[in-house]
Formats: C-alpha cells, structure tokens, sequence
C-alpha cells in the first residue's frame, strides 16, 4: 500500500539533505515517485540510500506505513535489528491486515531471539491466514528450536489435514518420535505414509531403521522397493550394499558398487565421498583382500569422470594409502594442473610430493603455488619443510622473512617464523642473531613457549646466563607441566646450576609423557642419576639412550661410551 501525503515538506527535506534533484525535477516530483525512488534504491540493494530517504519520509509522513516498511527492511539488512523491529512494529500498527509487514516482524523477532513475540506472531498470523502453507512449517521450526515436540506434531497433523500427506511432513515427524525415544510411534509414522504414497526417500529411511535393529532380510525388502521406483536412488543402493557387506556377501556387494560408479546417472561427488568413506573405515585386512574389487571401484569411477576434482584427490589418496606413490602422484599432479586455481589441489599435491620426500619438486610446485596465492602461508611452510630436510637454512631464513612480510600483523604467522629464523640462526653458528629474532618473537608474545624454551636450552648449552634461562624454561613448565621437551629443559638447566636433587622430579615426570622417545632427554636423565651417585640407574639410561640413538648421533654414543668405561674403573 503506498499512500499519498504533504509533498511540499517532504521535497523541503530532500533539498535540505542534498539530494541532488534539478529544480524542474523536484517540482515533477510526487510524494508516491518519492517512496517509489527509495523502493527503487532498497531493491537495487543500496540500503543506506533507501534508509535516508525513507527517514525524511517518515519524519514528514509518519502515517505511511509502506515507508515505516521498507525503513525497517533497509535497518534490517543494515543490521540494525532494533531499528527494524521499530519500524516493522509501525507499519503493523498502521496496517495490521497486511501479511508481510507481520511476516516481516516475526522473523526479526526470531533473528532478535525473542521467542515468545515470534511464536506468538506466527500462531496468530497462522489463525489469520490458514492458507498459507509457509506458515506452518515457519511454526514448526520455531517449536523444534525450542524442543516443544508435541506443538510440532501438533502443527504437521494439521499440514496434513488442510494440504494433504507431505513427504517433507512425515519425515519430519519420524525424526521428532526419534528425537523423544518413541521408536515405535516413528516407524510408523513411515509406514503410514508409505501406504498409499510410495517413495524412494521414505523407502530407504524404513530399510535404515530396520538396518539399526538388525533386521538385515526386512531392511533388504525396503531397499529393493526403494530402488524398483528409483534405480539409480544413491542412499538405497548404498543401504542395500550395506547389507550385502554386514553379511559378507562380497561378490554382491562389490557387484552392486561397480554398478554404483558406473552408473551416469549418480553425481561424482557422491560416489567421491562413498568411495572416501569406505577407504577410511575399512579394515586393513579387507583392505588387502580385495585390492584388485577396490581397484575396479576407483577406476570405474575415474573412467567416468575423468577431470572431476574430488574424484582425482580420491583415487591420489587412496593409490599413496596403499604405497603406490606414482600412481597418486600422477593423479595429485593432474588435479593440481587441471584445477590450477583450486588452493585445495595445490595443497593436497605439494603434501604428496613432500611425503615422498621430492623436496626440490616440493619447492618448485610451492614457488608456482605462491605466485598465484601469495597469501597462502602453508606453501611456505611446506617449502621450509623441504629446505630443513635438504639442510638450506639460508632458505628457510629468506622464506620465514617473506611470510613476515605478507602477513606482517597476523601473529600466527609472524611468531612462528621469528621462532624459526632463530632456530635457523642456531644452526648457523649464529647465535647472537638466533637471540635477536628470539627477542622479536617474546616482544610479541612473552609467553610463546616454543621460543622461551630454545632461547633457555641455547643459552644452557653455551653455559651463558643460566639465570635468565631458568627463568624462561621455568615459565614453559608451569604453561605445559607434561611437555617431555620443556621439562628436559628444565631439568638440565638445575642439572647445570647444580640442583640435580630438584632435577631428577622433572625427568621422571617427562619420561612418564614421551620423554623415553628422546636419545637426548634420556642421556640427559642419565646424566643426572649419575651426578646423584644413582650408579646403577644412570647405566640403565644410559644404555636406553644410545639404544634409541641407533647410531646417529656420534656424540650421544661417545659420551655414553666413554661414561660407561669410567663406571667400570671404579
């Protein structure tokens, strides 16, 4: 309803404004083109226009409750929820004949959590406009929401009564007596539809119940039926092929799912996902015996949709989960290169390429990466990877240094890779900027515990300022207490202080949290045992130690070599 009212105040207003309307042009100006002109600006999604148009009309006209309407649609899509719920509440009280303006007021009822205002506004819209359809389902969410089941039930068995049997309504209301723990009441509620309205839906959620109780023969007949309506229904066929498998019926159950993948019909992200589904869940024996079925499964699958995103990554993942890289690796690569600007194909290549340790492939494949997503920080992180292994500190130097540069105020970015140039720093020899860019990192955030604990093992290990590095080791302990690494720290810091006694307490608690995994941590326990005089212990340890060093470590297995022969001259 759009109302003629006063132009002249209305067209003062506007000048006032600055709205920039020519002199002829204000004077070929009706009150209605004004209101038009606003709808005009609300509908072209300029919503801060409409509103300040719609303001002057409803300070000059506040009888039009079309303007107080579309106001209150502008605040809403403004989020300003309060104001459109003050002129939604105009127009009703204008207009309390209008469906929309209600309408329009229960929902932002509803975004405001109002509950009550918005379920009494619909019950009464509902009482005013029986025939409309929306309404009752609007009801039924608002009393789902608020877990009033029967007023739910209540608001379907009258869908029922004015519009006729739903299958929307009658899987609503098997998922409402399965929320209230009525098996029964829910089972029947399918049946009772599927009467006289047979469907693959209902079917196949009847096939699913009975599956649940183990009734695998009644599910099958459910399933069969779903399908004679529905050949190429997916949850039907994947319910019966759930069958056939819970019954070790193989041969039926590989024989249904080559049908499945090969079937045109079925979309590729569907079958990507079952196909993803089975290769997570499976066991490893079933995995192995039939490889050659599984096989069939994912190739039929690529046959069919050979350039399909999802259907690439599938077959990559699952050719590198049962070890033949080059075949996920050539599927990897063409979905990377099919799909250049998917950040995901990108990813899930250049992950490939760094589990088959290609580092200098890692590096190229990340460098193309980042030139189209700069702001990508994993391909970064996965060209450092390849660096580390590779040795290149220098690298992983540059490339922390240019993730500091793209992000140079997020935090995520920036801590991680001052803590890395430090600890590359270090294994230059460096130490002095290794500390610098450690200081950087504490100036950032005082408690990262990743810095705070090398920056205290470093300085322990040139026997310089152990003060400073009790300190800091001692903040890493309280934030994470079963941290084997931070407690190693700890411990060998009061080791060197001479507290040994204080020491010992924080290697027993890290070997209790993967402090045995570690060559290092368990030398250093040793070490204490035998600076305690705990002879016998300290051998033991010891001999863990150069057990897990396995030789790599030439230092490790000199020093215990050399700790052992003094045991044994005294």
């Amino acid at each position: 309803m759009i109302k003629k009212f006063s132009i002249c105040v209305v067209l003062a207003a506007l000048t006032v404004s600055g709205f920039n309307l020519g002199a002829q042009e204000v004077e070929e100006k009706t009150a209605q083109d004004v209101l038009i002109d606003a709808v005009g600006q609300y509908n072209n999604r300029n919503f801060k226009e409409a509103r300040k148009i719609l303001t002057f009309i409803v300070k000059s006209a506040p009888d039009n409750d079309a303007a107080h309407y579309y106001l209150g649609l502008s605040n809403l899509y403004l989020y300003d929820l309060e104001g459109a719920a003050t002129e939604l509440k105009k127009a009703v009280s204008l207009d309390s004949s209008n469906y929309w303006y209600r309408d329009r007021l229960a929902y932002v009822y509803q975004l405001q959590g109002k509950e009550e205002l918005t379920e009494q506004m619909y019950e009464q819209l509902l009482k005013d406009f029986p025939k409309k359809s929306d309404l009752y389902y609007d009801l039924v969410d608002i009393y789902l929401k608020q877990n009033q089941y029967d007023k739910a039930l209540a608001t379907l068995d009258e869908i029922d009564t004015v519009f006729g049997k739903d299958e929307a309504v009658a899987t609503t209301r098997y998922q409402i007596y399965r929320y209230q723990n009525k098996p029964a009441e829910a089972v029947k509620a399918l049946q009772d539809y599927n009467k006289d309205n047979s469907s693959s839906s209902i079917l196949s959620m009847l096939g699913d119940y009975e599956m649940s109780e183990y009734k695998d023969s009644l599910a099958m007949s459910y399933y069969d039926e779903a399908l004679e309506l529905s050949r190429s229904y997916t949850p039907a066929i994947l319910g019966k092929a759930e069958v056939y498998r819970m019954r070790r019926d193989y041969d039926h159950y590989f024989g249904l799912m080559e049908g499945f993948v090969n079937n045109e019909d079925i979309d590729s992200q569907v079958k990507a996902k079952y196909l993803t589904a089975l290769l997570q869940r499976g066991e490893p024996r079933f995995m192995m015996n039939f490889r050659s079925r599984i096989d069939s499964l994912v190739q039929g699958s690529l046959e069919h949709h050979p350039n399909d995103s999802t259907t690439l990554q599938t077959a990559g993942l699952y050719y590198y989960s049962t070890q033949r890289y080059d075949q996920a690796k050539e599927y990897l690569q063409k979905n990377a290169e099919t799909y250049p600007e998917s950040v995901s194909a990108l990813a899930t290549y250049v992950q490939m390429l760094s589990y088959m340790k290609d580092w200098e492939k890692v590096i190229s494949q990340s460098d193309k990466a980042i030139e189209k997503f700069p702001h990508e920080i994993g391909f970064y992180q996965s060209k450092n990877q390849a660096y580390y292994f590779m040795k290149d500190y220098k690298n992983i130097i540059s490339t922390s240094e240019q993730m500091i540069k793209v992000a140079p105020k997020d935090t995520s970015v920036t801590l991680p890779a001052y803590s890395t140039i430090g600890d590359m720093y270090h294994e230059l020899d460096n130490n002095k900027m290794a500390f610098k860019y450690y200081d950087m990192a504490l100036a950032i955030d005082h408690d990262y515990t990743p810095v705070l604990n090398n920056y205290a093992y470093y300085l322990s290990m040139l026997g310089r300022n152990l003060k400073k590095a009790y300190q800091m080791s001692e903040r890493t302990v309280r934030k994470e207490p079963d941290n084997a690494t931070y407690l190693d720290t700890f411990g060998w810091i009061l080791h060197l202080q001479g507290r040994d006694v204080e020491a010992k307490p924080q290697f027993k608690h890290a070997m209790l949290y993967g402090g045995k995994d570690s060559a290092t941590i368990l030398l250093h326990y040793a070490e204490v045992l035998y600076a305690l005089k705990d002879y016998d212990l300290a051998v033991v340890y010891w001999n863990q130690a150069k057990a897990k060093n396995n030789g790599q470590d030439k230092i490790i297995d000199k020093l215990v070599d050399q700790r052992l022969k003094s045991l044994k001259s005294k």
